[in-house]
């Protein structure tokens, strides 16, 4: 026997007589034009709160933002010491030391830090860059206290525990391991090792390499941080609920004792310039389904006069999904799930990579594309385009600052690279003033084809006859690590 029909309950009902009286009053508007994308508005300017700054009597310095819609409240300790002050011999070194800042105190080991971290609804985390080694904390205000002072205890007193740091180190190793299997990660590493030499540090991995990981002792790791994290030079960010007379009370309470030894350097040396004729490095992954493509050069550094017209320019070459790459060797060819490129601004010049995974057998198709576009991009930008380009920057700005975490990550460029406070309300103007001379200038002066680092990983035996076909440059076979074959 069939089940009689569900009878929809008193609030159902009114809530379906509620909808439906909804749709029969709504009044009756001319039919939208589907057939064309809606005209944009002009882009609205950013305001951001206003960055209050203060200075500890040992040189913390302090860059707070009030903004109470929640009783929330970010840290952000920026230190100017990351990856580009490794060792030669031990690349990874200061990805490991800040992974260690949070295994284990004088007063808690790591499983305590962690159960205080979800006892009191927290999170703290420390990370390393090329730039900055960063530690951060999430915490309701309500929870300050306690969370700030698990902050510091971790920051100034981290004992780093030898049997922490083997297993911290083990499973480096592992991962490095597992990465000589992935075509991406072995492009990326020959790829830097190729454009800036082993010799500069931005040429070795951030995160290491067996050899380098494997010559890293906890006493090497402690040397680190002694050395480098220091308050002279540090700023610790603060986005929430907070009062700065008050804040800045509690961290000089916690930091004020906090010292350190103010000559070691933080800065790498300025990288050389790509000079030699275009190349590719070919390198052998047998059996590949796809081909990992790293095309550029040495690029430029945050500090650089020309950062609006590169980011235009950019953003149209490769950074955005529209963007000419992507619109070409995914959208139009089919080549890849995506291209794009980048210039990576760091305190002194980091790479140019435009970049993609490309199906084997359209890898000299590729190529021929990739060329393409990176003489093309040179040319006049067409006045559509640029205008697109720039609405694409300017209307994703304030998505970027919806958050306390957002606004204390963008500070972190403030505060590591020396930008003024008010730096993110000219924005939107900086980057209408780019002009089509502008982003012509800098194509020309930044990318330029002759004289590029083409790095591919694939099946050689399926690709290289037709690399070899297309003479668009002299081919040099590498191994995996990158090196030279013999």
């Amino acid at each position: 026997m069939n089940k009689p029909m569900h009878k929809p309950t008193p609030l159902r009902a009114l809530w379906c007589a509620a909808a439906l009286s909804v749709a029969v009053a709504a009044p009756v508007h001319a039919q939208i034009d589907r057939s064309a994308p809606p005209t944009l508005g002009a882009p609205p300017a950013l305001k951001l709160p206003p960055v209050t700054v203060r200075q500890l009597s040992n040189g913390l310095k302090l860059m707070i933002v009030e903004r109470h819609q929640l009783p929330m409240a970010d840290f952000v300790l920026v230190i100017p010491a990351g990856a580009a002050l490794n060792p030669p011999t031990k690349a990874g070194l200061a990805d490991l030391a800040s992974e260690m800042l949070t295994e284990g105190t004088a007063s808690r080991t790591s499983l305590q830090i962690d159960d205080q971290q979800a006892f009191l609804g927290v999170e703290l985390q420390a990370s390393s860059g090329w730039d900055a080694t960063s530690v951060s904390l999430t915490t309701p205000t309500a929870q300050l206290d306690s969370a700030l002072a698990l902050m510091s205890d971790v920051v100034l007193h981290s004992t780093f525990p030898a049997d922490e740091f083997d297993r911290r180190k083990q499973e480096r190793l592992t991962d490095l391991i597992q990465l000589k299997d992935r075509g991406p990660a072995i492009a990326d590493r020959a790829y830097i090792a190729t454009v800036f030499g082993r010799e500069h540090p931005y040429g070795r991995p951030a995160l290491g390499t067996e050899a380098s990981v494997g010559n890293i002792t906890v006493n090497d790791v402690k040397a680190f941080y002694a050395a480098h994290v220091i308050p002279a030079g540090a700023t610790m960010i603060i986005v929430g609920d907070v009062n700065p007379d008050q804040i800045e009370k509690k961290v000089a309470t916690l930091f004020g004792d906090w010292h350190g030894d103010t000559t070691t350097a933080t800065t790498a040396a300025e990288p050389p310039r790509t000079t030699a004729p275009t190349t590719i490095y070919l390198i052998d992954k047998p059996g590949a389904a796809q081909s990992s493509f790293r095309i550029g050069s040495v690029g430029v550094a945050r500090s650089t006069p020309d950062y609006f017209p590169l980011e235009v320019v950019n953003t149209a070459l490769g950074g955005s999904f529209t963007s000419r790459l992507n619109q070409n060797l995914r959208e139009t060819k089919g080549y890849t799930y995506g291209a794009g490129s980048r210039f990576d601004m760091r305190k002194t010049a980091g790479p140019f990579t435009a970049r993609a995974e490309i199906v084997a057998a359209k890898t000299d198709s590729a190529l021929i594309e990739f060329m393409k576009e990176l003489r093309a991009i040179r040319d006049t930008i067409p006045t559509g385009e640029l205008s697109k380009t720039k609405n694409y920057i300017q209307l994703q700005l304030p998505g970027e600052f919806e958050s306390n975490s957002d606004i204390a990550q963008k500070l972190t460029s403030v505060a590591l690279y020396g930008l003024p406070l008010d730096y993110y309300n000219g924005y939107v103007a900086h980057v209408s003033a780019v002009t089509q001379s502008d982003a012509q200038r800098i194509a020309q002066q930044y990318i330029d084809p002759a004289h590029l680092v083409i790095v591919i990983v694939g099946d050689r035996k399926t690709i290289e006859p037709g690399l070899r076909a297309l003479n668009i440059a002299r081919i040099v076979i590498r191994d995996l690590e990158g090196n030279a074959i013999q």
